[in-house]
């Protein structure tokens, strides 16, 4: 290779390095970053879980005939609240009236026996020993027995031929809304038919199904046997409509799940909820939060930590003047924050503001900031300048309280700048 070609590349190689390394130093009397920073600290949060849940009806009845025969009359109006005992429907009740008649018939007859049967066995008895034998006596008592059964026999008819009447007129079990009808009049309805005539639908108050998976569950019972989690007396649930509307009402635990589905994997909690207005309606897909109980915690920021994409959450933190990175573990969300369970401390400095351009190492200085409840950060209220002492000019950066600033033209640290600008 001709000697000239090697002195080039070296050449190009050390101008290359001489370059980076005048990239990697920061300018001369450029100050450290500047970042927004709060402190942290345990407490206590509440535990509230998010659950995607469905509403079910409390009770919701299909509408049969429990007689046969030809629809004259439908006495209800659709979409209607009706209450318990509302006439639904008329069926046509000629042959049961005459079922009835003759069931009164029966009654009257066997009444009549009875009354024979009666006068019989009681001359009979009277005349025992003068001219009538004691098996005559147990013969008219016999006939009285049979007459009295042969009355409750006709009563029964009779008590099934009045309820067979009534039921000509198909009433409402449950009150509720009514749907529309599926039997027309002059349709021929039977008895125990399959196809229901018309629903109701009890919907105040609702219920709604809501499912956690199986895994989630047995951590929440280890949190509880490992004292980070303290259960409330009663769970209650909020809802969140599928058009991001919260529902108001707080539902209350009917039935805690027991069994795990084999399809799923998750157990089914029912709740119910007042439901005065009807917006809640069977089938509708909602979000359930449960509020489980508090546990101990440090609230982050959801946008001071980021997730990278194997999904670790990380967060920085300021130590001795440099920020440094944690990996944290979080147990769900309050109100736009993180709940930290692990990685950090109580009373460190968290960074949550001027994240951009950081690396492992690099010198920084705080501002205290905070963040208002939609976890927008806040700069605090300026405070002040002590008598003569003059105020900061636009555009430069006040120092931290309880941090002095750094001296005109102080030089940058070799170590801070090559971290910089590796970023």
């Amino acid at each position: 290779m001709p000697k000239h070609t090697l002195a080039t590349g070296a050449a190009m190689v050390a101008a290359i390095l001489s370059t980076s390394a005048a990239w990697a130093q920061a300018p001369e009397g450029m100050p450290p970053k500047q970042v927004g920073v709060m402190q942290v600290a345990i407490q206590d949060v509440p535990r509230i879980v998010t659950l995607p849940g469905r509403a079910v009806a409390v009770s919701e009845t299909a509408i049969r005939p429990r007689v046969s025969g030809i629809v004259t009359e439908i006495l209800y109006q659709p979409g209607v609240q009706i209450e318990a005992g509302t006439p639904m429907y008329r069926i046509e009740d000629t042959t049961y009236q005459a079922n009835l008649a003759s069931a009164q018939a029966q009654v009257a007859s066997a009444r009549a026996q009875v009354t024979q049967a009666q006068s019989s066995f009681d001359r009979t008895r009277q005349l025992l020993g003068s001219g009538t034998t004691q098996a005559q006596v147990e013969q008219a008592q016999a006939t009285l027995d049979q007459a009295t059964a042969a009355v409750q026999s006709a009563e029964a008819d009779l008590t099934l031929a009045q309820a067979q009447l009534d039921w000509t007129t198909v009433n409402s079990p449950i009150s509720g809304i009514a749907s529309v009808s599926a039997a027309s009049v002059g349709d021929l309805v039977t008895e125990g038919q399959a196809e229901a005539m018309a629903s109701v639908t009890q919907l105040d108050p609702i219920e709604v199904d809501m499912y956690e998976p199986s895994s989630r569950f047995l951590s929440v019972l280890d949190d509880i046997n490992d004292g980070n989690l303290r259960l409330n007396d009663e769970l209650a649930a909020t809802l969140t409509l599928e058009n991001g509307r919260e529902y108001q009402a707080v539902g209350q635990v009917v039935a805690p799940g027991v069994t795990v589905s084999t399809s799923t994997g998750s157990i089914d909690t029912r709740f119910r909820f007042d439901n005065p207005d009807n917006l809640l309606l069977p089938g509708m897909f909602l979000r359930g939060q449960v509020d489980l109980g508090v546990t101990s915690a440090i609230l982050v920021s959801q946008s001071s930590a980021t997730r990278d994409k194997i999904g670790t959450l990380t967060a920085w933190v300021v130590e001795d003047g440099k920020v440094s990175q944690r990996q944290l573990t979080e147990d769900g969300s309050y109100e736009q924050q993180w709940i930290i369970t692990d990685g950090l401390e109580d009373g460190e400095t968290l960074v949550v503001d001027g994240l951009t351009g950081l690396a492992e190492g690099m010198e920084v200085v705080t501002v205290p900031v905070t963040i208002d409840e939609t976890g927008v950060v806040r700069d605090p209220a300026p405070t002040a300048p002590a008598d003569g002492a003059p105020a900061p000019a636009d555009g430069e950066a006040a120092p931290a309280q309880g941090e002095a600033a750094p001296a005109d033209a102080a030089p940058a640290e070799a170590d801070a700048a090559p971290a910089a600008a590796t970023e």
